[in-house]
């Protein structure tokens, strides 16, 4: 099932490109960043397209569970320790300004997309995370924040402490993009995927999968995860996680946005899905790619349900995946010093709703010349991975088991005992080969390496797809490339 907002809202649909285009921007991703970008671009009269390798927010924007808050957990005290307290100061105040900017937009284009003001709380009912709670409180009252302890919520989850953020808000983010695409669709192209990058004598030069080519002065890659690797070395810096939902029906009223620190994590929040209210119920995160059992994720999704509801009925499941930075700030602004005019936004650690549009006005600073006072937060050329070493650790491993470890422990060929709706990877003449058998017998046969940067997939048997532990590429199983930073589909073999 796909997600209450992709079932709810039909955007439209846009052409591919097919011929050679010169412009001023070229924006590479249709999500949330990209098209706030280009509303904000067709604001200043600044010429531009915006390529989107498959459909307008159909990936992580289209699978969010679209909370607008500042409240990214317990970040703050972590930030306040990392760096500075005007650094986190500082990060709290772009998010409150998104928040504000976001809503000034859903006034002033009057868009009908469910835009509510809630408050939003995190909570924990573990006792090792009280005193993080109050961390948390006395940093935001030193840097002047109005926050709250409360020991009680308006659900009926047991807790000791929660931090409460006042007026945040929530909406339905299709029906937002519905309200701002009309604004330029003459410069989206769907299904293009951007292949190749280079840097020419003006600016930039992007090659796409059907041979058109776009020349451009200035270059904005907001795909969830960079499609470009050098000369940013974003795959030292980044790793993704899946994070799954579930949409129910129940009688109890959630008002509020909820989100435990605790383990394993649970989120809430109510929506309107075709005129009835529904609960969107998150939790059970898992680096992608990981070697492990996630087929009961969703019925562990659905034990959380039962004890927290007399009863309810699922309408609606999903999972997605998010970038996840090693120092929990996301990565916004110039790709590289070495690449002037070239800019990122990536690593929105599942905040990416507030976060798309904090990147989407440093980008656009940045593209019209323009002073951002908050710009210097999210400096994508940073390297402050040391701040976080056991993040980095994880990432080094899962690196070195998938480029070399894990290809040295695939056993000769044996699919015979591969069970129907299942893949695994064997070696066959010396040759690693990806197999997945279909509910009717069938094998497909794929070349089981990444095209992203050659590590070992594995095969998830949730939602039948080839899964990259390394930087989160996936494929479906006939080796389809679904999420990047892959742009390329696996090889297939007979």
């Amino acid at each position: 099932m796909g997600s209450v907002w992709l079932n709810s809202v039909e955007l439209p649909k846009y052409k591919k490109l097919e011929e050679d285009i010169s412009t001023d921007v070229c924006i590479v991703g249709g999500g949330i960043t990209g098209i706030t970008l280009g509303y904000k671009l067709k604001k200043e009269g600044i010429p531009f397209v915006l390529i989107e390798k498959d459909m307008i927010a159909s990936k992580a924007t289209g699978h969010t569970t679209a909370k607008i808050t500042s409240q990214h957990g317990l970040l703050y005290h972590y930030l306040q320790n990392a760096y500075s307290k005007e650094y986190a100061k500082d990060y709290l105040y772009a998010n409150q300004e998104a928040i504000e900017d976001i809503s000034r937009i859903v006034s002033s284009e009057k868009i009908d997309c469910d835009f509510v003001r809630q408050n939003s709380y995190v909570f924990t009912n573990d006792e090792t995370k009280v005193n993080d709670i109050k961390k948390e409180f006395d940093v935001l009252s030193d840097i002047g924040f109005d926050a709250e302890i409360v020991n009680k919520l308006d659900i009926s989850v047991d807790i000791l402490s929660a931090i409460k953020f006042n007026n945040q808000a929530k909406f339905n983010p299709l029906k937002y993009i519905a309200g701002l695409l009309p604004h330029f669709s003459e410069s989206i192209y769907e299904n293009t995927v951007a292949l190749d990058i280079k840097k020419n004598n003006n600016g930039f030069f992007i090659q796409t999968e059907n041979g058109s080519c776009i020349t451009c002065k200035k270059l904005v890659i907001a795909t969830k995860y960079p499609i470009k690797d050098i000369p940013g070395f974003y795959f030292t810096k980044l790793y993704q996680e899946t994070s799954y939902v579930l949409a129910i029906t129940t009688d109890t009223k959630i008002d509020g946005m909820y989100i435990s620190c605790d383990t394993p994590k649970i989120s809430l929040r109510s929506a309107t899905y075709n005129g009835k209210e529904v609960v969107l119920l998150g939790g059970e995160n898992n680096r992608t790619g990981e070697k492990i059992n996630t087929l009961n994720a969703y019925e562990n999704l659905e034990n959380i349900a039962k004890s927290l509801f007399n009863n309810y009925t699922v309408l609606a499941k999903w999972n997605t995946e998010d970038a996840i930075s090693l120092d929990k700030i996301p990565y916004i602004g110039d790709f590289s010093k070495l690449y002037p005019n070239c800019y990122v936004a990536t690593g929105f650690n599942k905040w990416g709703m507030t976060s798309s549009n904090v990147a989407a006005n440093i980008l656009f600073d940045k593209i019209t010349n323009r002073e951002n006072k908050y710009a210097y937060v999210f400096d994508s050329t940073r390297f402050h991975m040391i701040k976080n070493r056991k993040a980095l650790s994880e990432l080094i491993k899962q690196s070195v088991k998938g480029l070399l470890g894990d290809k040295l422990k695939v056993k000769d060929k044996n699919y015979s005992d591969l069970e129907k709706g299942s893949g695994k990877v064997i070696k066959e003449n010396g040759k690693l080969i990806g197999v997945f058998k279909d509910n009717s017998g069938k094998l497909y046969k794929v070349n089981p390496k990444c095209t992203h940067l050659g590590c070992l997939l594995h095969f998830n048997r949730l939602d039948k797809t080839w899964d990259c532990a390394c930087h989160g590429s996936r494929y479906q199983f006939d080796g389809t490339v679904i999420y990047g930073p892959s742009s390329r589909d696996l090889e297939k073999l007979d």
